[in-house]
């Protein structure tokens, strides 16, 4: 152990009667190590307390071995529950996450890119809100980036997302399934500049039309913020002056909570008077009563195909950027059951 206490290389080696190669290989999570060998480096890994030194892993590898992942919100449990399916990735790849929330500030968002992950991760994982294209190519120059979401992605930067409109019509497509005809969409978020609803949306209608029903503007609720107070308080409003519905297409399972709550307020049955299909799939839509049907988009391959094009970056490939669309599926629970 070296004259300031800190553990070295040699000494997590030492301990598991390895070479110091071999516990190198470990520490940066090359695949070829066996098993029962890793388990023991791991061990005097733990038993030692060691750290593996960033700035010196930099100066000798050229990298850090950690990456960045930032996000609008990580208290929404779409963002938490994706965060975790790209730490696991990246831990069995032998990377550390870096997690930043930008809360949709185009200041923060421009940071990320600029300078406040300079120097300190190799890549990074981005899904922006309010920061344009061409200001995302200039700014995230040779750093490896790869793009979540809706917005529109420069020609040489990577893009992973559902596709929104789709999967808004299979949602719609199983409430007509059911027999619902008086579909609403809860809800257009007054500000709300993402890209996101407005496809969603899109989605909602072409399955209406599709289906020769009427779209009428007035089952389209206009929700006054993000949370799901406020789209129970739209719902409210519905019950109370709006036309009659007897579904409801909510934009995530917070919306889809709220939704619940007005109806159970207002006396009707889920789903036999209006049947309620949530978005994310959370751990939420288990422990809504009744339990949330919801569209689930499928986030542990969302997390693993954005890791494995930044990870190809990280490693010199070059070019135009690559467009990846994952799976989804609608979870069919009892608040909106198959038909």
């Amino acid at each position: 152990m070296a004259s300031n206490g800190r553990v070295r290389l040699v000494d997590v080696a030492e301990r598991a009667g390895v070479s110091m190669k071999t516990v190198s290989n470990v520490v940066n999570g090359y695949a070829h190590v066996q098993p029962e060998t890793r388990a023991r480096v791991q061990l005097a890994i733990d038993e030692l307390g060691y750290r593996p030194n960033l700035t010196a892993r930099r100066l000798a590898t050229g990298k850090t071995g950690m990456i960045a992942l930032a996000m609008p919100e990580i208290d929404h449990p779409y963002f938490g529950e994706l965060a975790r399916h790209v730490a696991e990735i990246a831990s069995s790849r032998g990377y550390r996450v870096i997690i930043e929330q930008t809360l949709g500030d185009e200041a923060a968002e421009r940071a990320v890119l600029r300078d406040r992950e300079a120097g300190l991760v190799d890549g990074v994982i981005f899904q922006p809100v309010r920061i344009a294209t061409l200001e995302i190519a200039r700014l995230h120059r040779d750093l490896p980036l790869v793009l979540l979401g809706e917005v529109e992605a420069p020609v040489t930067t990577d893009h992973v997302m559902i596709d929104n409109v789709r999967a808004a019509a299979d949602v719609t497509d199983h409430l007509l399934a059911g027999g619902r005809t008086r579909i609403g969409f809860l809800g257009m978020v007054e500000g709300d500049i993402t890209m996101t609803n407005n496809r969603r949306l899109l989605g909602y209608q072409e399955a209406l039309i599709r289906a020769g029903l009427p779209l009428d503007p007035r089952r389209m609720l206009t929700v006054g913020g993000f949370a799901p107070e406020d789209a129970a308080e739209a719902v409210r409003g519905a019950l109370t002056d709006g036309p009659e519905f007897d579904a409801l297409v909510c934009r995530d399972d917070r919306f889809a909570a709220g939704a619940l709550a007005a109806l159970r307020e207002h006396g009707a049955s889920v789903p036999d008077d209006v049947a309620v299909v949530g978005w994310d799939d959370s751990a939420l839509a288990e422990w809504t009563w009744p339990a949330l049907s919801s569209l689930a988009p499928d986030k542990h391959e969302l997390a693993r195909v954005a890791f494995d094009l930044l990870s190809e970056r990280m490693n010199g490939v070059t070019g135009v950027g690559r467009h990846r669309i994952v799976p989804h599926s609608v979870h069919a629970r009892a608040s909106a059951p198959p038909a």
